[in-house]
């Protein structure tokens, strides 16, 4: 079954900067703190600033939330939700996922971090949570999801299905995200997934 595109036009912009120390990147997110429209991403000496978050973006990371707290309260699994706080690896990484749960109990980290992808930049965002050692990031991009776990050898690793949600196709995920009523894409989806 094929999946529709989601109209996917580029409102963000993308500045990267390189040769950024620690120390200056600190200074430039104290200057940038008050300022909601822009997001900041640090990984070992590169910079990258995204501003504004556009409409595109925001629908999609609220939508996949919504499926998948429904899919999580449908299947009775106890869960968290962390939201998109800063994940910080002093000296080395910053990044904050679009959206993040813990699954069963409350860690002191996310068990799955979500990255929404509009607009590309240079820094590999598995590097980026890989020294939390967060057990999966989801990234959706260009109407695709993909799903690394955390593996014992401290890589990650395309799987196919969540370890947390081993039942749920992420296809199915993709079909009701491109559905442009957002109460309809999930009453719809809590049906599909009772049968």
């Amino acid at each position: 079954m094929s999946i529709p595109l989601l109209d996917q036009t580029t409102e963000e912009k993308l500045v990267t900067v390189s040769d950024v120390s620690w120390k200056q990147f600190k200074v430039i997110e104290a200057q940038l703190k008050d300022n909601q429209n822009v997001r900041l991403t640090y990984l070992s000496g590169i910079l990258e600033i995204m501003s504004p978050i556009g409409e595109k973006h925001e629908e999609v990371k609220s939508t996949l939330g919504l499926l998948i707290e429904a899919y999580m309260r449908e299947k009775n699994i106890r869960f968290y939700k962390r939201g998109g706080y800063t994940l910080e690896e002093p000296g080395y990484a910053s990044g904050t996922p679009d959206e993040s749960y813990s699954i069963g109990i409350k860690g002191e980290v996310p068990d799955i971090a979500i990255e929404i992808i509009v607009s590309s930049g240079t820094i590999n965002r598995k590097q980026l949570y890989k020294p939390k050692k967060i057990p999966e990031i989801w990234f959706w991009k260009s109407n695709e999801m993909k799903i690394f776990s955390f593996s014992e050898q401290g890589e990650y690793e395309e799987v196919n299905r969540s370890g947390f949600f081993p039942d749920l196709d992420p296809d199915i995920l993709l079909r009701y995200i491109t559905k442009p009523d957002q109460y309809d894409a999930v009453t719809e989806f809590i049906q599909a997934i009772r049968k």
